[in-house]
């Protein structure tokens, strides 16, 4: 691309992000002037404390990463002087180097690329996001511009921001604990919706960064993705509900620890000081996390004053209108908030899915579709926040358009899939 077309797309990318955050600031003063005029005096009090909340809640967020992102980058430390790293990204280097084609085939980033994809596979968010950072921080030492994000960045972050779940843990345990008769009964519809979202991700950042997806490597790859998923649908198809939960919590916490073991035996073998380098890979999580919290602390600010104002309320009952007018079925829309949170917040959306839950009940069309809401994508803003701040990247260029984009495509079959297992 031309030296004048880079710069502009660039450009184009930070504005778009800096009138999305903009937006949020001016549509929670108008709509609280608005609340004002109709007689609530304490609308700017709510949004006000709402600013001391987020950025409280963006402190404690990073605060409880640093632990966690000390424990595995340490982990990821060992395993990188034993050598497991290198073996998984020559393993991985045929699929990844014509999906990142940008990354040197046989690059340890690849070996972190896929810890990061199997963590978030299995819904072990505390071992996805520092094997996440991990990746970033990989990839930005081969960023020769070190403020702008490059093609394998945004396919990376769109894989993550795609939120692939195979085993939605945290969900089917909210379900259990607000009622449901079957909490399980929305881990298919979850796994078709995410699918769809990631298969989505892919082919929208593909086309954009001109990636040949024919190639026979990439067909077989997804074609294997989609049979892996076919087939983990029907052997927990197979299951009652008890068996699935035990299998799911036994596999998934089995990989976690195995994982850990698997690295430090290594390790020893290797004959390295498997302490040493623990420590030495640990001291990066506390530098980590501190470098994200400006970035949190942006982002959960102006999502909390969008929410405390009322607009996101006044979004749900404009989209309501709309559908009702077009004479189509509103049922989708009372779990709408959750869908529209999510891009934003993980917790706020969780929040809503809970609120939904507890509001028409933990087996009502609306309760189950918020948890699939919930499922099919992931934190879109909060994973580029995270991820694109822990390397200083100012320059996202299309990483917010084809994450989007990945998360109208969950959000989409979402709604598809609910109405067809529970309409």
């Amino acid at each position: 691309m031309p030296t004048g077309g880079r710069f502009f797309c660039n450009f184009a990318a930070v504005m778009v992000l800096n009138y999305i955050w903009i937006a949020f600031f001016v549509a929670a003063f108008l709509t609280g002037a608005v609340e004002l005029v109709m007689g609530d005096t304490t609308v700017f009090q709510h949004i006000v404390d709402s600013t001391f909340d987020s950025s409280k809640s963006a402190f404690e967020v990073a605060l409880g990463l640093t632990g966690v992102l000390s424990l595995w980058l340490g982990i990821m430390k060992i395993g990188e002087k034993a050598g497991v790293v290198n073996v998984l990204a020559r393993g991985l280097s045929p699929v990844f180097s014509r999906l990142f084609p940008d990354i040197p085939k046989g690059h340890p980033v690849f070996g972190s690329i896929f810890m990061n994809i199997a963590s978030n596979m299995l819904g072990l968010d505390n071992a996805a996001t520092p094997t996440g950072l991990r990746a970033m921080a990989q990839m930005q030492e081969l960023n020769v511009k070190k403020d702008t994000a490059t093609n394998p960045m945004i396919m990376f972050l769109v894989l993550n921001t795609s939120g692939l779940t195979i085993i939605p843990t945290t969900i089917l345990a909210f379900r259990a604990a607000n009622g449901a008769q079957t909490p399980t009964d929305v881990f298919i519809p979850i796994l078709l919706a995410t699918s769809v979202a990631t298969i989505a991700g892919i082919i929208i950042t593909s086309l954009w960064q001109r990636i040949n997806l024919l190639q026979p490597v990439l067909l077989m790859t997804i074609g294997g993705l989609v049979a892996f998923v076919g087939l983990t649908i029907w052997g927990f198809g197979q299951m009652d509900s008890k068996t699935m939960g035990t299998v799911t919590s036994v596999v998934s916490n089995l990989v976690l620890f195995g994982i850990i073991t698997l690295f430090v035996v290594a390790g020893w073998m290797k004959r390295i000081n498997v302490c040493e380098a623990f420590i030495e890979g640990a001291k990066d999580g506390f530098a980590t996390a501190v470098r994200i919290i400006p970035y949190l602390v942006a982002i959960l600010v102006a999502v909390g004053v969008f929410r405390a104002c009322g607009a996101m309320d006044m979004l749900i009952g404009g989209i309501s209108w709309c559908v009702e007018k077009c004479g189509l079925n509103t049922d989708f829309v009372g779990a709408l908030p959750t869908a529209l949170m999510k891009p934003l917040s993980g917790s706020g959306a969780r929040g809503l899915m809970l609120e939904a839950m507890q509001n028409y009940g933990a087996d009502s069309f609306v309760g189950r579709l918020s948890c699939i809401f919930q499922g099919s994508t992931d934190t879109t803003f909060y994973i580029l926040a995270v991820y694109f701040g822990s390397v200083n990247i100012k320059y996202t260029r299309h990483a917010v358009a084809c994450g989007l984009l990945a998360d109208l495509a969950g959000v989409i079959a979402a709604i598809v899939v609910a109405y067809v297992f529970f309409g």
